[in-house]
């Protein structure tokens, strides 16, 4: 049944401490009454009522103030518990905050650190004129072995480029009848000879020849080996369409 009157609840033991001071109550009024009882017993009965009482009633108060102070405990505990719990997230709330403001302070620094860095860059540019461009390296010039091999090859170069045919082959066979290939060679015994023309170089030019078919860019030197072959191959062209063509005299 619930405790309405807002007093302590008697636990087991204070309800017997209770019985126990109304049975005695009741026993001396008993004996108050029984005839023959003496003055003394009645007295001593008396007495005994009056021991009982403020006992059973001392108890009933002890268990009442340890009830009391039971629950005040639990709720300075509980404050106590709870007053601790704001304070811890107070203080990560404070934490977190802290981060957070420490976070967005790093990036702000950042931030303005490559700004300036930008701007530093930037400035550079502005100040150094860009380097103007390296003209484009010219060609390493071929270089040709100073032999009748090396002087075929750069004759065929030069021909290629002024559109005169003729191959290697079809040129060193002539070469090889011609003067065995003695850059040096002349004929002093021909027909040209005895006109007072001889035939002179690799491939037996006479100077009139030489003259009429030279190729700009070579020597003018009948005996220069690269342009008297250039020049020869040059009227073989115009005589029989290429030095190829010619397996005699021409």
């Amino acid at each position: 049944m619930p405790n309405i009157s807002g007093l302590p609840r008697l636990t087991r033991t204070h309800k017997l401490s209770v019985a126990g001071v109304a049975a005695a109550g009741a026993a001396a009024l008993v004996f108050s009454i029984v005839p023959g009882a003496d003055a003394d017993q009645g007295k001593s009965q008396a007495t005994a009522v009056e021991n009982v009482k403020p006992v059973a009633f001392s108890a009933v108060d002890t268990a009442a103030k340890t009830q009391q102070a039971t629950i005040t405990q639990q709720a300075d505990n509980s404050a106590a518990k709870g007053k601790a719990e704001a304070a811890a997230k107070k203080a990560a709330a404070e934490k977190a905050a802290k981060a957070k403001a420490a976070a967005a302070a790093k990036a702000k620094a950042e931030k303005a650190r490559a700004a300036k860095a930008a701007a530093s860059r930037s400035e550079v540019r502005t100040a150094i004129p860009a380097a103007a461009p390296k003209p484009a390296a010219k060609p390493a010039a071929k270089v040709y072995p100073d032999n009748l091999d090396g002087w075929i090859r750069e004759s065929l170069d030069i021909m290629a480029k002024k559109g005169i045919p003729g191959s290697y082959e079809g040129i060193h066979r002539n070469i090889m009848r011609e003067s065995s290939g003695n850059p040096m060679a002349i004929n002093n015994w021909d027909i040209n000879a005895i006109n007072g023309t001889p035939s002179k170089g690799l491939l037996q030019v006479i100077q009139p020849t030489f003259n009429a078919y030279h190729v700009e860019g070579t020597s003018w030197n009948l005996y220069d080996p690269v342009a008297n072959i250039t020049a020869a191959c040059n009227y073989a062209a115009d005589r029989y369409g290429s030095m190829d063509n010619v397996n005699s005299a021409y």
